[in-house]
């Protein structure tokens, strides 16, 4: 199994027998931000499968429907708060018939793709979390599904925002986890790993790639440092910019 960190919350999986695409976006559709990250070459004549966790600009981009000209196997994978009226697609370019081509999810399903089983957790913010099995293996990416406490928020909402976040990292606790991407965005300062730090904690994962850093990588080593643990913190991986790729053995 290849992983290629495109940029921000993209993430590609290359599987023997699929591709896997999360939350893709362009440069160019956040604004302050250059992402300089690209797809990686794989096999056209490979099954795609695309997630988009929600409709943010930064997990969302109506650039991945003119993909279906490219591949011809390619199925979409979209949360149901992404609007996407025919009038609106024909307005951009794109034809309707994309949409023979899309699964609209929810949040707290679960959903039979082909020979893939996919399970939805509720997001803390929008949208959904997805746990994929696919090829004897399971593959999780949380979205925007992150323990959002902020300095000033005050004890009853970060209080209601971290129940709700190990209500649903909870529900993870049975599955052996071979692939994590899970959020560890540095503008929550020192609140910035704790949801990462629960997951860790409760959930089998054998590899968790941190992201949501904009482009900020430093809390990766902060947050190993405050762990003495060396296997445990050995879960989490380097990320160290945009376009890396890495092979995941098997354990």
């Amino acid at each position: 199994m290849i992983v290629t960190f495109v940029h921000h919350s993209c993430f590609v999986v290359e599987m023997n027998e699929r591709v896997l695409i999360f939350d893709y976006f362009r440069d160019g559709r956040v604004k302050g931000y250059q992402f300089t990250g690209v797809l990686p070459e794989f096999d056209s004549e490979k099954p795609v499968y695309v997630f988009a966790s929600h409709f943010h600009q930064d997990h969302f981009d109506l650039e991945i429907l003119r993909w279906a000209q490219n591949y011809k196997k390619i199925h979409y994978i979209l949360s149901k708060d992404i609007r996407l009226s025919n009038r609106y697609l024909e307005r951009n370019g794109i034809s309707a018939d994309v949409k023979n081509n899309i699964t609209f999810v929810q949040p707290l399903k679960k959903y039979k793709i082909e020979d893939m089983n996919i399970r939805t957790l509720r997001s803390t913010d929008v949208g959904v979390a997805f746990l994929i099995y696919a090829e004897n293996k399971y593959i999780y990416h949380a979205g925007d599904l992150n323990l959002w406490k902020w300095d000033g928020a005050g004890e009853l909402v970060n209080g209601k925002e971290t129940r709700a976040y190990k209500h649903e990292i909870n529900k993870l606790s049975d599955y052996e986890i071979d692939v994590a991407f899970v959020p560890l965005d540095s503008r929550q300062k020192k609140y910035a790993g704790e949801g990462l730090l629960y997951f860790m904690e409760h959930v089998n994962a054998k590899a968790v790639f941190p992201m949501h850093m904009w482009q900020d990588y430093s809390p990766i080593a902060a947050f190993k440092s405050k762990i003495s643990n060396g296997s445990f913190a050995g879960r989490l991986v380097d990320i160290s910019g945009e376009n890396e790729s890495y092979e995941i053995e098997e354990r």
